[in-house]
């Protein structure tokens, strides 16, 4: 699963998913973790009441199953669980990244909460949509 944490120093989770400039992107799996890539954004990001700073940030997130945040929304977090993004807010801004994701690959070789498992139960089906989506258009 691809799993998203909003930062400003690609240490820590530390920035709120409306104004963050980056997200770092990482594959987790039950074997560990890789970093894939860091997401980009610029503009006034900061502008209160601007939805449209949202969107690119939301499809760009739509192929992972969660997002780490400082903070978020109400709006935000509603537009990403629509897209079957789960946000988690972090327990602090000094929380790092790879600590998180370490108890991630941890948990998913144990006994995963309720609301990792449906997130990764919606992570499933998402893709089983869209494969069947691409297959039935490979074969019209």
């Amino acid at each position: 699963m691809k799993v998203a944490f909003t930062t400003s120093d690609n240490v820590h989770v530390n920035a709120h998913f409306g104004w963050a400039k980056k997200i770092d992107v990482y594959e987790v799996n039950t074997e560990g973790y890789t970093f894939l890539n860091t997401l980009q954004f610029g503009g006034d990001l900061k502008e209160d009441g601007n939805e449209d700073k949202l969107v690119p940030k939301i499809e760009a997130l739509a192929d992972c199953t969660i997002v780490y945040v400082s903070a978020i929304g109400g709006s935000a977090a509603a537009r990403l669980i629509r897209k079957k993004v789960t946000p988690v807010k972090s327990r602090s801004e000094e929380e790092k990244i790879e600590e998180i994701l370490s108890k991630l690959v941890i948990t998913l070789n144990g006994n995963p909460p309720p609301w990792l498992r449906k997130a990764l139960q919606q992570d499933a089906n998402k893709f089983d949509f869209e494969d069947e989506e691409v297959a039935e258009k490979e074969y019209v």
